[in-house]
């Protein structure tokens, strides 16, 4: 009876016109995104920002151990993106993202396929390069904290696994693109707050 009565005045607060804790909305009024999910996401932009980086001073330099480290840093990093998009697979899942604000129903649409295809392209990348090393029998650490095993040495299947990793980073660089892209213009051109539902509360509101 207890939760009924608290989950009835909730309602009745909300008809009435009280206002969401900030934790909730934005200053705008648009809902904000779980504070689980704010994290989530700003640790998968940080680490996508620095994987990238890792893969091209790596390459770029001649052999010598400076190299090796830094290949063990840029796979640790693609792992450790590979572990976090899987979990925020799961807690969307548990915890969907709050309604979308009101634009036009086919860029909604683009936004939604641009997040979705930017989880699956942060899957590939990181599975095809643990393959693209691991085929060739040697293991791989985990910034030197422990040791994934390889496999079996199969270079027609390396090859395929170094064809996806190879493409794949252009549409790593598209998606990535589009994504700020589509923030910048909710920021600057339709300044509808959007960017503020995955950030946590500014103004002070949630202190009062």
């Amino acid at each position: 009876m207890a939760g009924s009565t608290i989950s009835a005045g909730r309602k009745a607060d909300r008809k009435a016109g009280t206002p969401l804790p900030a934790t909730y909305v934005t200053a705008s009024g648009l809902p904000r995104h779980h504070p689980v999910s704010q994290a989530l996401h700003w640790v998968t932009a940080a680490l996508a920002l620095a994987v990238l980086p890792l893969a091209w001073v790596a390459v770029s330099l001649p052999p010598d151990p400076a190299k090796g480290s830094l290949f063990v840093l840029h796979k640790s990093v693609g792992l450790t993106i590979l572990a976090i998009v899987v979990l925020r697979i799961v807690w969307r899942m548990i915890r969907p993202a709050p309604p979308d604000p009101l634009v036009p129903r086919l860029l909604t649409l683009i936004g939604r396929v641009n997040h979705w295809l930017l989880y699956a392209i942060f899957l590939i990348m990181p599975i095809s390069g643990y393959l693209l090393s691991a085929l060739s029998g040697r293991s791989t650490p985990y910034f030197w904290l422990f040791t994934i095993p390889g496999l079996t040495k199969d270079d027609g299947a390396q090859k395929i696994a170094e064809s996806i990793h190879l493409v794949g980073q252009w549409f790593v660089y598209a998606l990535v693109l589009l994504h700020i892209a589509g923030t910048a213009w909710h920021l600057v051109i339709r300044r509808d707050g959007l960017l503020e539902r995955m950030l946590p509360v500014q103004d002070g509101r949630g202190s009062r």
